[in-house]
């Protein structure tokens, strides 16, 4: 028995499997996290005819290929791209990583035909509620927790999207009353767009420049993000930040429901915290949670991850033992602040999933310890002297700096610390940058790989990233 009210409406399909069967269909791009792949084996089971374009080799795909085991596409045209595949094709299914005035995308659309995404076909197959997630930080900590608390209450409940995975796959296994639980990227809430697509429980963590070098501006991107509260309905819910000024007002249709570190003068429905608990509000009714108590995670930041995951899940219809529960045995996820080795008496801490300058300060501020730190990777256009200013405070001990974004921290640091009270050096490699931090670091002291910047400059993705760090230390 739920102790507050779920959310009962549905989603229902919009295309027939049956269209599928014989269509030439175009996929391009097998992606990092499973997402591509997941497509092809949707497409080949449902007898579509697939062809998988690919810029990379089939020497550097050979793993994903052969995870597709009888799955695979009929045409394989990979180190490059065909203008026939995208001209000559029934369906384009597109990576959300590809920017869509690509080339290639644009002579398809030349072309008229219709293009679509992983995420796209799963939403219009999808037969189950979904709880979306989205933000700029955090996003990911709060769908996995999500996700954790209703398991617990005993849900048949699925985790999926940018989170990495793809359930396109197993759709026809997902039921009308299970619950989806989905990380959304800008990109594929820009695709959602023109499905009209919001899910019936909507978490938006906060809010700030991010992906400036695919969306252009800020405004285009909030506009991106939006779209996971702009189609929601009058018996939906808007789960918000409000100490997010940006995003405490945010336009729905659906109920707002909002979360807070601090509870609110004015009386209004979601879960605050208010030092010592939290307190949950919905209509006339109100629960005294102790999250801090069940919260086994450190920082603030978890904390407010936690008041979100807590109200999404609450209102999916999750029970408080469940929430109890699930809080007590959640685990980090993989890349986020993980305690990855000691040497020394150093400590090496792999947080690659970092991929902001807002989720470093995050990190910075868990540490009491001396900190040597590797930041910077792939350019998204954001400025980084908020990175820089915190780190100043703090004061961080060294950095190493990497990637395309190493000159512009370099001139950030000489900007907040002129008199070089930092040690820095600016690595043309991966392993300079790893054996730099490791010299200087001295036994008591933290060595922090939490980048600031995507990651695409120098590894194949975050996670590539963090494995790497994580076996230079395992080598020590």
């Amino acid at each position: 028995m739920s102790d507050f009210p779920p959310t009962s409406s549905l989603r229902t399909a919009r295309l027939s499997l049956a269209e599928l069967r014989g269509r030439r269909v175009t996929v391009m791009g097998l992606g990092s996290f499973g997402g591509g792949a997941g497509a092809v084996e949707f497409l080949v089971r449902q007898g579509a005819r697939v062809t998988l374009t690919d810029l990379r080799s089939e020497e550097v795909l050979a793993p994903q290929l052969a995870a597709l085991g009888e799955c695979q596409p009929e045409r394989l045209h990979l180190g490059g791209h065909r203008e026939a595949d995208f001209t000559e094709t029934e369906l384009l299914v597109i990576n959300p990583a590809v920017p869509r005035d690509n080339a290639f995308v644009q002579l398809a659309t030349v072309a008229g035909v219709p293009q679509t995404s992983e995420m796209n076909l799963f939403w219009q197959f999808n037969r189950s509620r979904v709880i979306g997630v989205t933000g700029s930080n955090g996003k990911s900590t709060t769908t996995a927790m999500t996700h954790a608390l209703l398991a617990a209450t005993g849900n048949r409940c699925w985790l999926g999207g940018n989170i990495g995975g793809s359930l396109l796959p197993r759709v026809g296994e997902i039921g009308g009353e299970d619950w989806v639980i989905l990380e959304l990227s800008s990109f594929q809430l820009d695709d959602l767009d023109a499905l009209q697509a919001s899910p019936q429980i909507a978490v938006v963590t906060n809010f700030s420049p991010n992906h400036l070098d695919r969306h252009g501006t800020l405004d285009e991107y909030r506009r991106a993000k939006q779209t996971i509260l702009r189609w929601q309905c009058s018996d939906d819910w808007a789960v918000l930040n409000d100490d997010d000024a940006d995003v405490r007002d945010w336009p729905t249709a659906g109920r707002r429901v909002h979360f807070g570190l601090s509870v609110p003068e004015v009386p209004r429905d979601g879960i605050f915290d208010s030092g010592s608990s939290a307190v949950f509000r919905l209509g006339d009714r109100e629960q005294i949670l102790p999250l801090r108590d069940w919260l086994t995670l450190p920082g603030r930041h978890n904390l407010q991850n936690a008041l979100a995951a807590t109200a999404a899940a609450l209102l999916a219809g999750a029970s408080l033992d469940a929430v109890q529960s699930g809080l007590r045995h959640y685990k980090a996820l993989p890349h986020r602040l993980e305690l990855v080795g000691v040497h020394a008496g150093r400590r090496f801490y792999n947080d690659s999933l970092a991929t902001t300058p807002e989720s470093v300060v995050v990190a910075l501020e868990a540490f009491d310890a001396p900190l040597v730190l590797i930041a910077g990777g792939y350019d998204k256009g954001v400025s980084l002297e908020s990175l820089v200013e915190k780190a100043c405070r703090k004061p961080i001990k060294a950095a190493a700096l990497i990637g395309q974004t190493a000159s512009a921290l370099a001139a950030a640091f000489e900007k907040y610390d002129p008199q070089r009270t930092i040690l820095r050096q600016e690595c043309t490699t991966f392993d300079e940058a790893f054996a730099w931090s490791v010299s200087v670091a001295a036994p008591g002291d933290v060595v922090l790989l939490s980048p600031g910047c995507a990651s695409y400059d120098w590894f194949r993705n975050f996670a590539d990233r963090g494995e790497q760090f994580a076996r230079r230390v395992h080598a020590l």
